[in-house]
């Protein structure tokens, strides 16, 4: 790992990186929102934060958690019209499918916020499609969406989206999530809303052991039936947890900078990715909230292949096991292996 402490312009898989094809499955929508798209959203609704990009750069650096809380409900506060959900969606897709080469991501959606700012579901369904038909066709990029609960809003929060999800799901939706703060939100009260949507055909993939224990990736298990853990850090700390995900190959939504910004983790050097890698643990690496934790998937594979003294072959593999972990069709997946076998081949 002797490179953790060069910069990212400096490490030596930079180049490699920045062109590896990549899939992305741990990745929110509002917490995606870059300093362009927000001084666009801000443009449309002057006074909320400024929209000067000099001021937004220094508004959007990453101070302590508490900061990151007030810029993410700021951008919320921006998404007030079927048109500021456009926006966001068809930028955060196009600024990944350019600068962190990603082919495929399944993007975390909270329509009870949207709905909640005024924006109707049926606008709101139509504004997402729209942009990710529009995505596709002018930078390739594939997306799905994934609908996940406020946990901090609670049962009226699960309800609402699960309605979302069932009666006005759009033709994309792959998966059911649980997201916010994990500390005071217990995983069981939500059972009978993945019961639900999984008897729709929607995938479980909700956070659990983040800034909580071991328990609660369980509990995730057990009473939410999670296909993929968002995060799941904290399972490096019981050995029966992780031999039991090993054996099952639930797959682990990594993302290391935001473990660090929300203090899930004392330091990068500190981080249980080894440790989970070792187990047998299938992990993924992703970016979570990337602008607004300073970050980005590139950065993240960086973090990873100094974690893991991962070579470009590694990567390229790291980039794979996303693929394998995705809800993407299956030919789309043939496609994407290519297309990262031919990347990574020997000149």
């Amino acid at each position: 790992m002797a490179d953790r402490d060069l910069t990212p312009s400096e490490h030596p898989l930079r180049a490699f990186v920045e062109g590896l094809p990549k899939a992305e499955l741990h990745v929110h929508q509002v917490g995606s929102a870059s300093p362009a798209i927000v001084s666009a959203l801000a443009e449309r609704h002057p006074g909320t934060v400024p929209s000067d990009p000099d001021a937004l750069r220094d508004f959007f650096r990453f101070r302590d958690f508490a900061h990151f809380v007030e810029v993410y409900l700021a951008v919320v506060a921006l998404v007030r019209e079927p048109e500021d959900v456009r926006l966001l969606t068809y930028e955060v897709a196009r600024e990944m499918a350019i600068a962190q080469s990603v082919r495929y991501a399944e993007l975390t959606c909270t329509p009870y916020t949207a709905v909640a700012a005024g924006v109707p579901i049926e606008a709101y369904t139509e504004a997402i499609e729209d942009a990710r038909v529009a995505a596709e066709r002018d930078h390739g990029i594939v997306l799905r969406w994934i609908y996940d609960i406020p946990g901090e809003s609670g049962l009226p929060a699960a309800d609402a989206t699960l309605r979302h999800a069932l009666d006005h799901g759009p033709q994309a939706l792959v998966g059911f999530g649980l997201g916010g703060p994990e500390i005071g939100v217990p995983r069981p009260q939500f059972a009978p809303h993945f019961e639900a949507a999984r008897a729709a055909g929607l995938h479980s993939v909700p956070h659990a052991g983040e800034t909580t224990g071991p328990e609660t990736v369980w509990d995730a298990l057990r009473h939410l039936g999670a296909e993929r853990i968002g995060h799941g850090v904290s399972a490096a700390r019981d050995p029966e947890l992780l031999a039991h995900l090993a054996e099952r190959g639930v797959p682990l939504e990594v993302c290391p900078t935001s473990n660090l910004a929300t203090g899930a983790v004392a330091s990068l050097a500190d981080h249980p990715l080894r440790a989970l890698r070792d187990a047998g643990v299938v992990v993924t690496v992703n970016s979570d909230d990337p602008p607004m934790f300073g970050t980005t998937l590139n950065q993240e594979y960086l973090v990873a292949a100094d974690l893991l003294d991962l070579d470009e072959r590694g990567l390229a593999d790291l980039a794979l096991t996303a693929v394998e972990c995705s809800f993407a069709p299956e030919e789309f997946k043939q496609r994407v292996r290519a297309e990262v076998g031919a990347y990574a081949a020997p000149a």
